[in-house]
């Protein structure tokens, strides 16, 4: 097991720079402290190493615009209808920056887009990279100083284990996610072609701005129905369906019902296979969708990768009331990645 630092730039104060976790397999995964964000995945092959998820071409691209690529995403991930939150006889404003709606936290300062802290650790077992922010009140309008820990972590067994914690100063909402986007057979290949199942008996239908519109429904005789694994390109494609079509794919909470792993991605092609496990409730699936080739996200293109954010799905707090995070309170959430190849 080893830990590389290197050094890409600097934004305000702060250094950028990547940190790179290595395992005795020759498995590589490199992150940003720009947003704890997750790079490359990669995996070796007869020829080298083939990168596993979807990745700007320079880590300098990152910061070009908003995107999110494999970034701790919040305060809360998703979207908050008319970034409105009352709680406690009072209305707390978010910034709106989708619509009508806040997504991902709103505001031009996410957890995203800012420089962490971070800190490298490794040991016969395992190698980890360890950032911290401090979030301060007000911050997009937000109530509560927050401090912030997010810990990537390989091992030998080919996990990359995701965890965040968080405490406040005061009552805010939290609810973040990881949001890799996934892709198995490298940068050649869209994510049509790979099967994927997910260990969920509901979903949540939304609307065509995806917010939630009648609480879970059942995946029963739907093309939500992923307890079988089936073609991802045979759902996204579904122009019968006009929840998949108005999206231009899938965009969509899953609710657990804790069978297993959260969900597994596999490609035939490659004979390779994602299993994703969690302590969330919830998983949120997007195909990608409406990536085209443009500015910094040159490279990347429509349906080119599938992300699975766990988080709170927003049924389950259509007040918002799930997303609280009150004083002494400490909020975790973990997500382990494992690939076989």
């Amino acid at each position: 097991m080893k830990t590389m630092i290197r050094k890409y730039g600097m934004m305000g104060t702060k250094d950028l720079c990547e940190i790179t976790l290595i395992n005795d397999n020759d498995v590589h995964a490199t992150i940003l402290n720009y947003g704890a964000t997750l790079e490359r995945f990669e995996i070796p092959t007869p020829t080298g190493r083939e990168n596993i998820i979807m990745s700007l071409e320079t880590p300098e691209n990152y910061s070009k615009e908003r995107n999110y690529l494999g970034g701790t995403v919040g305060r809360v991930a998703g979207r908050i209808r008319r970034g409105l939150w009352h709680h406690d006889h009072t209305f707390t404003k978010l910034p709106i920056n989708e619509g009508e709606n806040s997504l991902h936290g709103g505001g031009d300062h996410g957890l995203d887009n800012r420089p962490w802290d971070f800190r490298t650790a490794c040991d016969d077992h395992s190698a980890k990279a360890i950032f911290t922010l401090y979030d301060p009140d007000g911050s997009n309008n937000y109530p509560g100083n927050m401090k912030i820990m997010v810990t990537y972590e390989l091992d030998n067994d080919n996990n990359l284990h995701y965890n965040i914690t968080a405490y406040t100063d005061k009552t805010t909402l939290f609810n973040p996610t990881n949001h890799t986007y996934f892709r198995l057979d490298g940068p050649h290949a869209n994510v049509e072609d790979l099967k994927m199942q997910i260990n969920a008996d509901y979903y949540v239908p939304v609307d065509d701005t995806t917010m939630p519109v009648e609480g879970i429904r059942k995946v029963d005789n739907s093309v939500f129905d992923f307890r079988k694994a089936k073609r991802l390109g045979d759902v996204i494609n579904d122009k019968k369906e006009h929840q998949i079509a108005v999206r231009g794919g899938l965009d969509h909470p899953f609710i657990l019902n804790g069978n297993g792993p959260a969900a597994v991605i596999e490609s035939a092609k490659s004979k390779r296979k994602l299993t994703m496990t969690t302590d969330a409730p919830s998983v949120v699936v997007f195909t990608a969708n409406g990536f085209n080739h443009q500015g910094a996200m040159r490279n990347l293109g429509n349906h080119d990768g599938v992300t699975l954010e766990a988080q709170v799905a927003p049924e389950m707090g259509a007040d918002l009331d799930a997303f609280v995070l009150v004083p002494g309170e400490k909020f975790e959430r973990n997500v382990n990645w494992h690939i076989d190849y």
